[in-house]
């Protein structure tokens, strides 16, 4: 359900529970801390879904179960957080709840029109992840972080980058040849030079 594919300096993480809106499991979170870790060497990291939506965030069943207060969301996130090429989230749908943390991560978001962005951990009775609070008002803002996590509202993808939220909105079919497009350069530089820039950001 989580697929792996490196390109050379590039690697492309894919979400693909369609039948579940690739909602996440355990397993399916820690599959993905072990892509992001493994990922060290690497000049780009790409994050994307299978079919018409990112992810549902936890899979309800699981969560109830405890997944919602696993510390496996903070690992993916801060290995995310942590790697020294350039991060993208390529939204090709919907991103809700848990799921928001390793977008968060994230240097960059794109996303398809259709995209919507939530995060109902107040009427869940859930506390989000420690780090996506500070991630998400640091990129939106502090109210408008308050909108979706306390306020509850879901954001269209416009919406989103007109808060800083989403970087760039492309059609479903372009998204890729997008990504493509923004690792380019990482690519062909060192990963030394990738890291110098980074940091200095």
């Amino acid at each position: 359900m989580i697929t792996v594919e490196d390109k050379g300096d590039l690697r492309i993480v894919t979400i693909d529970r369609q039948d579940k809106a690739n909602s996440l499991t355990a397993e399916m979170l820690e599959q993905l801390a072990i892509a992001a870790e493994g990922a060290t060497d690497k000049h780009a990291f790409v994050l994307t879904g299978a079919g018409k939506v990112f992810s549902a965030g936890a899979d309800l069943d699981a969560a109830k179960a405890g997944l919602a207060v696993s510390p496996l969301w903070e690992r993916l996130s801060g290995a995310i957080a942590a790697l020294p090429g350039l991060t993208i989230a390529a939204l090709n749908g919907t991103v809700a709840g848990g799921a928001m943390g390793m977008v968060l991560a994230c240097d960059l978001r794109v996303a398809t029109p259709s995209t919507k962005v939530f995060y109902p951990v107040m009427k869940l009775g859930f506390l989000p992840q420690p780090s996506d609070p500070k991630r998400l008002a640091a990129i939106a803002g502090p109210s408008r972080a308050k909108m979706i996590l306390m306020a509850g509202q879901k954001i269209t993808a416009q919406e989103a980058q007109v808060w800083g939220l989403i970087d760039k909105i492309v059609e479903p079919e372009e998204l890729m040849a997008t990504v493509d497009d923004l690792t380019a350069d990482v690519l062909a530089a060192k990963i030394d030079h990738v890291q110098g820039i980074k940091q200095l950001i």
